[in-house]
């Protein structure tokens, strides 16, 4: 990876774009299939054979390069030509550099050193094919870049012609640029010429037949002119492009044509991009292969790549892993994306899907993610680079360490107010159920972005617990659809709000439609369940929650509320079934262990009731939650407790919610129930005593219904 240049930094004078080349340009054989496994052959075989100078190389089909060639910024990979000094002091510009060299072809450019600084027509215009993708003019781009491609059969301007045509979203047309007939050989130097008395005269070019400079880069012909004296340079003939001439053009040219996908494993990626964009999954996976094609002893995690990008293999295992999930086979996509990262720590887009999409338990991505090969890959960054993604890891475990990442980040590499590391900070306060906290942290990170995608489920969520923050909701909720309507959060942040308002089935309508515009969007399948659950819609929300479930594998929240349900409809069978397999998933949730509490429970198993509800609690003071929250739990281990007949400490368990709201009448009534039971169990001296202190519970309960009552009815009237 280059360093970053130091202040006064001038970009030194380039090479010369490629242009039209004496040698022809070696290329794999044109008898490829779709499939990516001869590319793995012709590579094995180009390895093994003697390469000399004269011969083309066949990195180009190397997975551990990156397309770092490709970069319209970025020097040819061939060696720097001596450039002499041109008069008048003029530099060259550094976009006209042929920068495209995906092939990697080293063909020799001997006798250019002498010109290598005068500029042709095709040079000209790869300076405007490249200055207009830079400004995003993607037309001016196509058009100037189609001249190129005519003019030149460079494989390399082929390569970006269709990336612009990636880019303007034409993908039909990039991938018949890709997977046609292309001719490997270039045309002949000589551009169209004038037909005088027999014989050929180039118009824009040196005489001399070994021309070079411009006359070197001046377009070829062809094809016929209807324009009177105007031919073919001799020997030029134009393939034919029809779908149905493609196996007779393979039969003559032989050697002389191939595919693009079959000459360049980046073409190969472009194409399936295309492919994925047109719906077309089944053909998307047959050009990259199901399986990776180059998983061998000579590749891997291990195997760092050779320019410091990312590998193309890497890219393409986190796209098959894409069409895995478009077709439905998750456990397959889970393993693809878990061979991206490994091969290439740097691609985000594999560890973002395992992550956000919750494949992995919060065992396995916590152990999976500490164990990349990072060091090898990566040496300088190594640290960096685990620290940021262990920071994007669930908190349910590894308290201290997250505590110590996050101070990490923040003292040693200055990211106190990144986006992303404050959302980790943000997603510990939430899993804390410390929702006000949460709620001023993602303000803050909204403040310095304006939608951050991990950021606003939470921020929404935490505006829904905050009842007192529903109105700033329903305005945040016009303002998204107005802002990002084709954004999945903006119509999930209006079903939120629907939701805050007890409108159910609207709140569905929703959240389906978030659902469609983003079929891997969690939070909507979660709520879309919820809203059932509500409206008490039991049934229909088991059925919601078990398809939950199914799409996020790792995550145990939709089991855990499927035996919520099943307690409800007191299917105690499946219920138990259910939260004991959320249990192997997850064991450090105490919102499934007050869960699983509520069963034995429910099975009249208090003493294991009991020490369910006690764990809960336990595991609540080690991540710090609000201990407003936990008021339910603390209510079920003393009622479990009395059960039990141990009515001292179901007295602590009562006396510790009065603590932290003393006007709970849940637990002034509980208690009151307390204190007769210990009464009727105490001594006579005692007994008095604490019937007295029952009566009291009693009256202060009464005084509080008196009074929600009398508020009620005032509410009411208003």
């Amino acid at each position: 990876m280059e360093a970053t240049p130091p202040t006064g930094f001038a970009i030194p004078r380039a090479p010369s774009p490629s242009g039209s080349r004496n040698h022809p340009r070696h290329s794999v054989n044109s008898s490829f299939s779709f499939g990516p496994q001869p590319l793995v052959n012709s590579l094995a075989d180009a390895n093994t054979s003697a390469v000399t100078s004269n011969r083309a190389s066949f990195s180009y089909l190397d997975p551990s390069r990156s397309i770092l060639q490709t970069s319209p910024l970025r020097t040819s990979p061939r060696m720097p030509r001596r450039t002499p000094k041109k008069m008048g002091g003029s530099s060259r510009h550094p976009l006209a550099n042929d920068t495209t060299d995906v092939f990697q072809d080293d063909a020799d450019d001997e006798g250019d050193d002498e010109d290598a600084h005068e500029w042709g027509i095709v040079d000209r215009m790869r300076l405007w094919r490249h200055d207009a993708l830079m400004q995003h003019l993607y037309d001016s781009a196509a058009f100037w870049g189609d001249k190129i491609v005519s003019w030149t059969n460079d494989p390399n301007d082929a390569f970006w012609l269709a990336q612009t045509y990636f880019l303007k979203h034409e993908y039909s047309r990039a991938e018949r640029l890709l997977t046609r007939p292309f001719p490997t050989t270039p045309p002949p130097k000589g551009p169209l010429v004038s037909k005088t008395n027999g014989t050929f005269q180039p118009p824009f070019a040196p005489a001399a037949a070994n021309a070079k400079g411009k006359g070197r880069e001046m377009p070829p012909p062809s094809t016929t002119l209807g324009g009177e004296g105007e031919t073919l340079a001799p020997g030029v003939q134009r393939l034919p492009m029809g779908p149905g001439e493609t196996i007779d053009v393979a039969i003559q040219y032989e050697e002389g044509v191939s595919r693009l996908v079959d000459m360049s494993v980046a073409c190969r990626y472009l194409a399936a991009q295309c492919q994925m964009r047109q719906g077309k999954w089944n053909d998307a996976l047959e050009m990259l292969g199901e399986s990776n094609p180059f998983r061998s002893d000579g590749e891997g995690p291990h195997v760092p790549n050779m320019d410091g990008g990312i590998k193309i293999e890497a890219s393409m295992c986190n796209l098959r892993g894409l069409l895995m999930l478009k077709l439905n086979r998750g456990d397959q996509a889970k393993h693809c994306f878990m061979e991206a990262l490994a091969l290439d720590v740097k691609c985000y887009e594999a560890f973002e899907q395992l992550v956000s999409g919750e494949m992995m338990t919060p065992d396995e991505e916590w152990e999976f993610v500490a164990h990349l090969a990072y060091r090898e890959q990566t040496p300088a960054d190594a640290d960096f680079v685990r620290l940021i993604y262990q920071s994007r890891l669930r908190k349910y475990k590894h308290g201290e360490e997250h505590a110590l990442i996050r101070k990490r980040l923040v003292d040693e590499y200055g990211l106190g107010d990144n986006p992303d590391v404050l959302f980790s900070f943000a997603d510990a306060l939430y899993t804390q159920l410390r929702w006000a906290d949460c709620f001023a942290v993602t303000s803050r990170i909204l403040s310095l972005v304006n939608v951050h995608k991990n950021t606003m489920p939470l921020h929404i969520a935490c505006m829904y617990h905050l009842t007192h923050l529903n109105p700033k909701l329903f305005l945040l909720a016009h303002e998204l659809v107005e802002r990002e309507p084709e954004n999945a959060i903006s119509w999930y942040a209006v079903g939120i709000w629907y939701m805050c308002v007890r409108k159910y089935q609207e709140a569905r309508t929703y959240f389906s439609k978030t659902s469609l515009m983003d079929p891997r969007f969690a939070p909507a399948w979660v709520a879309f369940a919820h809203a059932f659950s509500f409206e008490g819609e039991h049934e229909h929300a088991v059925t919601a929650y078990s398809t939950c479930a199914r799409l996020y594998t790792g995550s145990h929240l939709p089991l855990m509320f499927v035996g919520m349900e099943h307690i409800i409809l007191s299917n105690r069978n499946q219920a138990s079934e259910a939260l004991t397999a959320a249990q192997h998933m997850c064991d450090a949730d105490p919102l499934l262990f007050n869960e699983r509490g509520v069963m034995a429970f429910t099975n009249e198993d208090y003493e294991t009731a009991a020490k369910l509800f006690a764990g809960a609690l336990d595991l609540a003071r080690v991540v710090q939650s609000s201990q407003t929250t936990w008021i339910p739990t603390y209510l079920n281990l003393g009622t479990a407790l009395r059960r039990l007949s141990r009515l001292a400490e179901a007295k602590a368990a009562y006396q510790r919610v009065l603590e932290i709201d003393y006007r709970n009448v849940t637990a002034l009534c509980f208690m009151g129930v307390t204190y007769h039971l210990l009464g009727l169990a105490s001594k006579p001296e005692l007994a008095g005593r604490h019937i007295e202190a029952a009566i009291v519970k009693y009256h202060e309960v009464r005084s509080l219904f008196q009074q929600l009552s009398l508020l009620l009815v005032s509410r009411l009237s208003s």
